[in-house]
């Protein structure tokens, strides 16, 4: 068969498979997005990024959870990417632009366009919205919590700081997102060390994280809330979210899933089954999962967290160019036994949110190691779509 026809009539299929209504969490469906270009295109040879049978994430989840994606604004300026995304995801989240940093450098100065953007991105492409994050050790603002001379600021002024924010930003949003990671990575990664001392901490105090959960329930009575940190499938991380939910629970307060980053890697073998007993205990205490920020590290590293403080000098960087195919295989079935984890749990993991759309967005080309090459995703740099998409796909469709 001649190739220019071959490929025009895969382009015809992809675009037929696209143009169908795509089922949403709550039951109801969507329409196709609007005026949705198709990236397979014909004779000019812009490659398809569906997997080959032309079936879509969003179309295959079928309204069980939310299949999501994290990236930037400005990465909505690539056609391409934006293609991928509306067809393939039906939810997204702020990679960095629902920040305290982002949304709040300075006090009262406040930068809603970045956000606003995917906001707007969004809601064309019949798409949900999560705000991630509301309070955070990390990209937040000195003044915050801390006064000119780097001390802790006394109680009742970090207080009025963080529920300042908190009203602002959940405030502005209301309405447009479903759900805050209200806060994130406060459980120390230490031992027997309870919670992590972060800034807040110091200076509001161990109830911050309740009064966090407080705030945010006032400003958006409507919205989800959730604990959102790393590594909380494995056993030492696990049991202490579980009494951080116990102690929110005991105070009344609303918290409605434990948000699992799930920044896995190929060296964990025993990764899945830990996120398979992670979420039977969590849903014992009463609570739903969303797996956050799902990445699937395919070079080493020395530690099973995602602390973007911890750095490493030096590492590995065996595929600078494309990832071997020996390899490519053994994340695609890492990611099928991840998926097989979270169809066992239907009712339970209510959202699976991608860290990045592509290999060449993830954070792992720069964390803890900068400069590396690292292929995490379902896609590649080529928006070419990988064997870990397929598997995915084969996991969704079986009965």
């Amino acid at each position: 068969m001649d190739s220019t026809l071959s490929a025009r009539t895969f382009a015809r299929l992809v675009a037929t498979a696209l143009m169908v209504s795509v089922p949403r969490a709550n039951g109801q469906t969507d329409a196709p997005p609007p005026r949705a270009r198709v990236a397979a295109e014909s004779a000019a040879g812009v490659k398809a990024t569906t997997d080959a049978s032309g079936e879509t994430l969003r179309g295959a989840v079928k309204g069980r959870f939310l299949i999501g994606a994290a990236l930037m604004s400005r990465q909505l300026n690539d056609p391409k990417l934006t293609d991928l995304v509306a067809q393939q995801f039906d939810c997204l989240t702020g990679e960095n632009e629902f920040k305290p940093a982002s949304l709040q450098p300075a006090p009262g100065r406040f930068n809603f366009a970045p956000a606003d953007r995917i906001i707007d991105f969004a809601q064309r492409q019949n798409m949900r919205v999560v705000g991630h994050t509301l309070c955070w050790h990390n990209q937040s603002p000195a003044w915050m919590f801390r006064g000119a001379d780097g001390k802790p600021l006394a109680r009742d002024e970090g207080l009025r700081n963080l529920k300042g924010h908190i009203d602002a930003v959940v405030g502005h949003f209301k309405g447009k997102v479903i759900g805050w990671d209200v806060v994130n990575e406060a459980i120390s990664d230490e031992g027997d060390e309870y919670l992590r001392n972060t800034p807040a901490r110091r200076a509001i105090g161990d109830d911050y994280i309740i009064k966090a959960f407080e705030f945010a329930h006032v400003a958006d009575p409507g919205a989800e809330l959730y604990y959102n940190d790393y590594a909380n499938e494995y056993a030492g991380k696990r049991a202490k979210t579980i009494r951080l939910i116990r102690e929110l629970k005991s105070r009344g307060v609303r918290l409605d899933a434990v948000g699992m980053q799930c920044h896995l890697k190929l060296s964990d073998p025993d990764g899945p089954e830990q996120l398979d007993q992670a979420i039977t205990a969590y849903a014992g205490e009463g609570v739903k999962v969303v797996i956050s920020e799902l990445d699937v590290d395919v070079l080493a590293r020395g530690n099973r967290g995602a602390d973007v403080a911890a750095r490493e000098r030096a590492g590995a960087n065996p595929y600078p160019g494309d990832l071997p195919p020996d390899v490519a295989e053994r994340q695609a079935t890492y990611y099928r036994r991840v998926f097989e984890v979270v169809r066992k749990h239907a009712g339970v993991v209510t959202r699976v949110t991608l860290w990045g759309t592509h290999d060449g967005t993830s954070w792992l080309n720069n964390w803890p190691v900068r400069g590396r090459t690292n292929h995490a995703l379902l896609w590649d740099r080529a928006l070419q779509p990988k064997p870990a998409l397929k598997a995915v796909l084969g996991v969704l469709a079986a009965p």
